[in-house]
């Protein structure tokens, strides 16, 4: 039986109070899903300890069957991670900033460069590939952090709040991108409070709550559940008040 994308079982996570409880997570191979919750919720907190960025206090992760905790180099290397603030270094261009993180993964300097290549076209950075990025507005940093995350050819991208500040046309290729991802087998994780994307674009959806998951499944089934034709953003605003209501 192939292993899924990402497992996520018992996960806790605290700071000055408890932040995630006890969450498990299953996510396919080839999956879009989306992770959603309001402000506080745990949605970051979460990708950040799948990403490997933070170490859960309790609990595990498994990513394509690698015990994320046991061998997390391993784990990492089928991981891309792209946050809301897109941290590419100013002094240098596109394509260098490219050469640079594929050098991090080891990527043999031939098929890097003709990866950057590939990936610069497809996000529509050609004519930008050798400009400084200090000069680029929040949309073509955005682009050029993804361009970076899908370098080493990873088999699950995770986003946080990836089309925060994009104009609508960067927005539309970042979305395109990350669809035709999916469709070549790639797993695709995203948190966004745009919720008419996450009900356009997403199989299925979670919804968190006080860092749990008190919701999941595609919007049928999250419609079926509530027991009526509703919007997602219906469907999400009745979570969140029955679960403030069950605290």
């Amino acid at each position: 039986m192939t292993a899924p994308a990402l497992a996520v079982r018992h996960l806790t996570k605290s700071f000055d109070r408890p932040v995630i409880q006890g969450l498990d997570l299953t996510i396919q191979a080839g999956e879009f899903y989306a992770l959603l919750g309001p402000n506080g919720a745990g949605k970051t907190t979460i990708l950040r300890m799948v990403a490997g960025l933070l170490q859960p206090d309790s609990g595990d992760i498994a990513v394509f069957g690698i015990d994320a905790r046991r061998d997390p180099v391993a784990a990492k290397r089928l991981v891309a991670w792209v946050s809301d603030e897109p941290m590419v270094y100013d002094r240098l261009t596109p394509m260098e900033y490219l050469e640079f993180v594929a050098g991090l993964w080891q990527v043999e300097p031939r098929k890097a460069q003709l990866k950057a290549e590939e990936l610069l076209g497809w996000l529509g950075l050609t004519p930008h590939a050798n400009q400084l990025c200090g000069g680029f507005s929040k949309g073509m940093l955005q682009k050029v952090a993804l361009a970076g995350a899908l370098v080493h050819d990873p088999r699950l991208i995770i986003l946080d709040e990836p089309l925060t500040g994009l104009d609508a046309g960067s927005a539309r290729l970042v979305k395109d991108v990350l669809l035709q991802k999916v469709r070549q087998g790639v797993t695709v994780i995203m948190t966004t409070h745009i919720l008419d994307v996450a009900e356009r674009m997403a199989e299925r959806i979670g919804v968190i709550a006080g860092g749990r998951l008190v919701a999941e499944g595609t919007l049928a089934e999250l419609r079926a559940n509530l027991g009526q034709e509703s919007t997602l953003e219906d469907i999400f605003l009745e979570l969140v008040a029955q679960d403030g209501e069950a605290a």
